[in-house]
Parts: C-alpha cells; structure tokens; sequence
C-alpha cells in the first residue's frame, strides 16, 4: 500500500516522468515534495511494490528474482543521472541539495 502510495504521489509530483530516459524541452528540476528527500522516488516505490510480491505469494522463488532488481535500477540511475548532468540546467545543484538517490539517510 505504501509504494501505491508513492507511486500516485510521484506521478503528481513530477509530469517529466518517461519510461525512457530523456530530458524535454523546457523541462525543470523536481525538488519539492518527496523530490526534496531523494532524487528518485519513482525506484523507492517500484522497489517496495517488487518487495511486496514475494510477500503476498509467499514465495521464496520470487524473492529470489527480486534481488536482481536493485542492481537493475542501479545501472539505470547512473545512466539517468549521466543523462540529466548533461541536458537538465540546474540538476547539478539539485544533486548537492539532495544528496540521497533513493533510500533516505542509505543511498
């Protein structure tokens, strides 16, 4: 319930949201809202969801396939960070100001 929650609250927060990676046209930095705790709430929520999963199965098979996911969404947000560096003005800033990526006070 929580990562729904999270989810519905980042697709507000942020009308930038792609399933690719790209910086739009007079696109701006996010840092209000959950944006001004981590850089990348849209993982935190996916990642509580696919935690959930195996929870509600109860399957252990399915735990096991979750814990490739952190390392995918890793890989996508060094990519996506590279990305935003270079095409979105001012996220540079916003990455000293927000120091997190996705987990407060972890990573």
């Amino acid at each position: 319930l929580i990562g729904y929650i999270l989810w519905a609250i980042v697709l507000k927060q942020n009308t930038y949201l792609s399933r690719t990676i790209k910086v739009t046209e007079n696109q701006k930095v996010i840092d209000t809202g959950l944006y001004s705790v981590v850089r990348h709430p849209m993982y935190l929520s996916t990642i509580l969801l696919f935690l959930s999963i195996p929870l509600v199965l109860g399957s252990l098979f399915s735990f096991l396939i979750f814990m490739i996911y952190p390392f995918i969404i890793a890989k996508r947000i060094k990519n996506e960070e590279k990305v935003l560096e270079e095409g979105l003005k001012g996220y540079l800033e916003y990455k000293e100001k927000v120091k997190y990526r996705v987990i407060p006070f972890i990573w």
